[in-house]
């Protein structure tokens, strides 16, 4: 009897790692601004491939900032292309800081945040699609931003 109660928990405890283990990120990647300088007609590309169209997805921008980024928000110019070449743009402001300039997410010297874009988005079709990025603020030259990523994942 001893046997089988350690085997059905070994077994039970694996299921449970498996099941735990599932990620349903379809896409997720970062690129490094520059010499940690954002210009204002610098853009960046990710190229993502859909397989199925049938599910949402939740697509979120990450954004890695220093301490010598000099504000507290950051609007972002995004636009993505469609697999049938339509395009779709948005703006979104972003906050990196609160009202007394405590930076928001995690990390000591530099800052981690991951921020929605669209949540249960449903992509008209399969096949590739490219989302792009712009900083949207007045500078010219933005300091501060490390790197700019983006995840795509299955709804939950």
């Amino acid at each position: 009897m001893k046997k089988f109660g350690k085997r059905s928990w070994c077994l039970a405890l694996g299921a449970c790692c498996l099941v735990a283990c599932v990620d349903d990120t379809v896409f997720s990647k970062y690129v490094a601004i520059e010499n940690r300088i954002w210009n204002k007609d610098s853009e960046y590309f990710f190229t993502f491939t859909v397989t199925d169209n049938a599910v949402p997805y939740d697509i979120s921008v990450k954004l890695r900032n220093n301490d010598m980024y000099p504000f507290k928000n950051l609007w972002l110019f995004c636009s993505m292309e469609l697999a049938d070449s339509s395009l779709t743009r948005d703006t979104l402001e972003v906050m990196l800081a609160d009202d007394f300039g405590k930076w928001t997410g995690s990390g000591i010297s530099i800052f981690q945040n991951e921020f929605p874009l669209y949540r249960n988005f449903h992509f008209p079709d399969t096949g590739q699609y490219t989302a792009v990025f712009r900083q949207g603020m007045r500078a010219d030259n933005l300091k501060g931003i490390e790197n700019i990523g983006l995840t795509v994942r299955k709804a939950k």
